[in-house]
């Protein structure tokens, strides 16, 4: 089984505009997902709003100095995450097409294999 990372984005101001109806759906698909994923579910958690982010940013010989938030230029913004594991990107794919953002007409999963230097 290999393992994978799941990266939820989205527009932060829909996410904010959500009624009490439509979260509680989302937590339903949520509650879903993490159902169908059983023991390949390794761990998964909402984000706090990218306006409480705090990012290093490198620098060349001083100390990297704290700035606020991603300065992303785009509209959609890290929400959440899991680390799932899965026999192999197809499976995670099909999982992750499991995940209620996608039905919202805005944002994407990202899925990324996590490299194992333990099984290399």
């Amino acid at each position: 089984m290999a393992k994978y990372l799941l990266l939820i984005y989205g527009d932060e101001q829909r996410w904010d505009a959500e009624t009490p109806a439509e979260r509680t759906a989302k937590g339903n698909g949520h509650r879903s997902f993490v159902e169908a994923l059983g023991t390949g579910m390794l761990t998964g958690h909402e984000l706090a709003s990218s306006s409480t982010a705090t990012t290093l940013r490198s620098t060349t010989g001083d100390r990297p100095t704290p700035t606020d938030g991603p300065f992303l230029e785009t509209k959609e913004a890290l929400g959440g995450f899991y680390v799932i594991e899965a026999p192999d990107l197809d499976a995670a794919l099909d999982l992750a097409r499991r995940l209620p953002e996608l039905s919202a007409g805005h944002g994407g999963v990202e899925v990324r294999p996590i490299v194992d230097h333990h099984h290399a």
